[in-house]
């Protein structure tokens, strides 16, 4: 952690602010509320902060990916200064830095090291672990070549996660077969972590995997390097200062469209998924995301709406502490033990009122860190 101070793109952390807001300090919250209200209409809305069991995208299924693509917008900001240096040793230490400790968090977060049991070590199942993938593949892009190439890499990769997805079968696996035992991103994930998958065990001798966890990371790291790299293509654009202002939001709100069509072109050959991170998805996710990067730059950025937003860049400028605190620490014992005695009057809202709580002390730890200029820098 350091005192940090510098100019910075605003429409990014207050997005990132928005997005963290969500899932920090909203879901929980608004998901308890079901029980009391009752009602529904009510459970139709949920759906809005839900993730879609297999095939199709939900508003809540961007959350992850969004992360994702901030990371790659940040990238230019933080790195074009290295491009031009003979010694990028440097640069290659705080990469490699920022790999380990993003992995090193991810498991964390997972409750896998914290657990301080071996049998709940789990090597790769965490949206930070997805980061630190994708941060690595398009920073090392970023620093060595152009912006054709690497448009040109993460077509590639879309187009190589489809063919290996499409064409190769092992055993009952693949050979295009999308459903959630049978896909070739599922096999890999099997084979390669085996006991170190999430929710797997030994049992007798032999590894079972948990039959509610079909999520996959191996083969879905090529595409969650794209959707970093989508985030370090709309980081170009906002970067560019020989590009007119008005023309960054116009190209931004142009690219989202034409994702967001392509990939729900594509969804009927190859169904949009998030849980095995299918090149559909990447294409519908990272269009939502330029789309709301684009609307967040034109009324920040572009327009100068600076009021009223100061809450959200306070999640947003320590996005990762907001996660890591969100994910590793339950302050719910301090509401239940400042306001046990409202339980008897409020009923089925009592528990929608500790997730308050819980939501406001993170809030407040951040507040503190950004009124101290204390940043998260990993």
């Amino acid at each position: 952690m350091e005192k940090q101070k510098s100019e910075r793109l605003e429409s990014l952390d207050v997005l990132r602010g928005f997005d963290l807001f969500c899932l920090v300090g909203l879901e929980v919250v608004i998901h308890r509320m079901g029980t009391p209200i009752n009602q529904s209409w009510y459970d139709k809305f949920l759906w809005n902060f839900s993730h879609v069991e297999w095939a199709g995208f939900s508003p809540w299924d961007l959350v992850m990916p969004l992360f994702l693509f901030m990371a790659g917008v940040s990238m230019p900001f933080a790195l074009s200064r290295y491009r031009s240096e003979s010694n990028k040793l440097p640069v290659y230490r705080r990469i490699t830095k920022r790999f380990i400790l993003l992995w090193i968090f991810g498991m964390m977060c997972q409750g896998n090291l914290l657990g301080l049991d071996p049998n709940r070590v789990y090597l790769f199942s965490n949206t930070l672990q997805s980061i630190a993938v994708g941060y690595l593949v398009s920073s090392i892009l970023f620093l060595h070549t152009k912006i054709k190439t690497q448009v040109g890499i993460a077509a590639g990769l879309l187009i190589l996660y489809w063919a290996v997805m499409q064409f190769v079968t092992v055993g009952n696996y693949g050979g295009g077969n999308y459903t959630p035992d049978a896909n070739l991103a599922e096999w890999v994930d099997r084979t390669v972590l085996g006991r170190f998958r999430d929710g797997a065990g030994v049992v007798n001798g032999e590894v079972v995997f948990a039959p509610r966890y079909k999520y996959t990371w191996i083969l879905s790291s090529l595409n969650f390097a794209v959707t970093v790299l989508t985030g370090l293509f709309a980081g170009h654009i906002l970067k560019d200062k020989e590009t007119d202002p008005k023309k960054k939001w116009q190209l931004l709100l142009g690219i989202g469209v034409a994702m967001v069509v392509a990939g729900w072109l594509w969804h009927y050959q190859m169904p949009v998924i998030k849980k095995i991170w299918t090149s559909s998805m990447v294409l519908v996710s990272s269009g939502y995301c330029f789309l709301l990067m684009g609307v967040f730059y034109y009324w920040i950025d572009y327009k100068g709406h600076r009021k009223h937003l100061t809450w959200l860049k306070v999640y947003g400028m320590n996005s990762i502490i907001a996660y890591m605190l969100a994910m590793c620490i339950n302050f719910s014992c301090i509401g239940q033990s400042l306001f046990h005695g409202m339980e008897q009057y409020i009923g089925n809202w009592y528990p929608v009122w500790i997730a308050v709580v819980n939501a406001i002390i993170i809030y407040l730890i951040l507040w503190i860190m950004y009124k101290r200029n204390i940043f998260l820098r990993v």
